[in-house]
C-alpha cells in the first residue's frame, strides 16, 4: 500500500482557499490555525500556508500538444473518482487550464487529465487510467 503523501503550499487568502480546497473541491478539513489549514485530498495531507504575497508561477511547458503549468501537485484517481471530481469543478465554475480530456490517446500511458488553478494560483492536475499499469509506460 502506498503512504500518504504530504505537500505544504503557500497561498494568498486562507478563508478562499478552505471555500476552494473545502467546498469546491469536497477535501475535508483537517487541523488549523490562522496561519494554516490542513485538508485531505483523497487521503493524502495538503496544507495550505497562508503568505499574503504568494504569487502563482507562470511557466508552462508543452505536452501533448498543451501548456501544462509548472509546477503542479493533484492526484492519480480511480477513473470514476477522476469523472466525479470533473463534473463537481466543472458545476461550481472552475475556469480549466486544460479542460478535461484524453492525453496520449492510443499511446502507451493514456489517460484521462484536468487542469486548474486555485484562488491562490496553484496549479493541480488530476488525472486517471483506464489501466494503472501504464502510470510509468514509456
Amino acid at each position: 500500500m502506498i503512504r500518504p503523501f504530504h505537500l505544504a503550499f503557500p497561498v494568498h487568502d486562507l478563508a478562499a482557499a478552505r471555500a476552494f480546497y473545502g467546498s469546491t473541491m469536497g477535501c475535508a478539513e483537517g487541523r488549523s490555525s490562522d496561519s494554516w489549514i490542513d485538508f485531505d485530498l483523497f487521503g493524502h495531507q495538503i496544507v495550505a500556508h497562508l503568505d499574503p504575497s504568494a504569487k502563482p508561477v507562470a511557466v508552462e511547458n508543452a505536452v501533448d500538444g498543451h501548456a501544462v503549468p509548472v509546477p503542479h501537485f493533484g492526484v492519480v484517481l480511480t477513473m470514476p473518482d477522476w469523472q466525479a471530481l470533473a463534473d463537481r469543478v466543472t458545476a461550481a465554475g472552475v475556469t480549466f487550464g486544460i479542460a478535461p480530456y484524453i492525453r496520449f490517446k492510443g499511446q502507451p500511458g493514456e489517460q484521462a487529465t484536468m487542469f486548474f488553478r486555485d484562488p491562490s494560483g496553484n496549479a493541480l492536475e488530476f488525472k486517471a487510467f483506464a489501466d494503472d499499469a501504464m502510470l510509468f509506460a514509456t
